[in-house]
Order: C-alpha cells, then sequence, then structure tokens
C-alpha cells in the first residue's frame, strides 16, 4: 500500500483531544484531483458535518490547477465524503450526543484514490493546551538529556 501525503493539520493535535479517527474518500473533479497530486491543498481551516444522512467537508482549500479548462474548479466549495452508512450514522451520533468535533487530520493518496482522515475530537481549553505544550517540553528536554549522555 502505497500512501502519499498531500496535506496534513498539525494544529489539530494540539487544539483537539482525539477520540476517534476515520477514513473516508471524497467526491472531487478531475482539476481537483491534478491539484491534488501537485501537493496543493491546506485543511488547516477545514471542517465536517453531518447534513441529511451524509458528511460534508467544509473550507478545505484546493487551489485550481494551473492547466484546467475553463478555470477549473472552486477552491473552497463543500466536499461530499464518502463512508459507509452505519460509520455516518455512528459519527452523527457522537457529533450530537457527546458533543464533539469533526477534524481533518490529513488528506493523501492511497493505491491511487484521494482520502481523509477525518478525527472526532473534544476541543481543549487554554488550561490543556499549556499541559500539551509543558509535556512537549518536558519530552524534549528527556531526549536531550540522553543524547547527551550517549
Amino acid at each position: 500500500m502505497s500512501q502519499k501525503v498531500v496535506a496534513s493539520n498539525r494544529r489539530a493535535k494540539f487544539d483537539y483531544e482525539i477520540v476517534d479517527t476515520f477514513e473516508a474518500g471524497m467526491v472531487l473533479v478531475g482539476s481537483e484531483v491534478k491539484s491534488l497530486r501537485e501537493g496543493k491543498a491546506s485543511i488547516n481551516e477545514a471542517y465536517a458535518f453531518e447534513r441529511d444522512g451524509e458528511l460534508w467537508l467544509e473550507s478545505m482549500n484546493i487551489p485550481p490547477y494551473t492547466y484546467a479548462r475553463d478555470g477549473g474548479h472552486e477552491p473552497t466549495r463543500p466536499r461530499k465524503l464518502l463512508l459507509h452508512k452505519r460509520e455516518i450514522v455512528r459519527i452523527g451520533e457522537k457529533l450530537r450526543e457527546q458533543s464533539l468535533n469533526l477534524v481533518p487530520t490529513r488528506v493523501y493518496f492511497l493505491n491511487g484514490r484521494a482520502k481523509v482522515e477525518l478525527a472526532l475530537g473534544k476541543g481543549k481549553r487554554t488550561i490543556d493546551k499549556r499541559q500539551s505544550i509543558k509535556k512537549r517540553e518536558q519530552q524534549r528536554e528527556m531526549d536531550r538529556a540522553t543524547r547527551r549522555r550517549r
């Protein structure tokens, strides 16, 4: 299985406490796929939501393909996500009951197909973020100390 990561949202792991992850396909037009293959995409501001039994990805930016006819596609249009019906129902229940958010963490190609990794996450408060920073700094200090001893 070859996997080529196009875009990642590193900020999501800092802003959210990740509960569960899912892999979904995306409905794309040809010029969007070409642009993704060039490695041009941004999911930093993107989010997903459920509407009428379907999952949608909003605010993902895929810039227009340079050589596309008629100007290509709209860069930030809503994109339909492809999952099994029971997965969509399960995600929708968790979004409503537990007040979780659905954020994309990675966009990648898996065996030639564009996929997005979605994470169900609970928003962190400022105190939690400070603790994450403190934990990360402590881990760096420990790594530096072990390198110095070698």
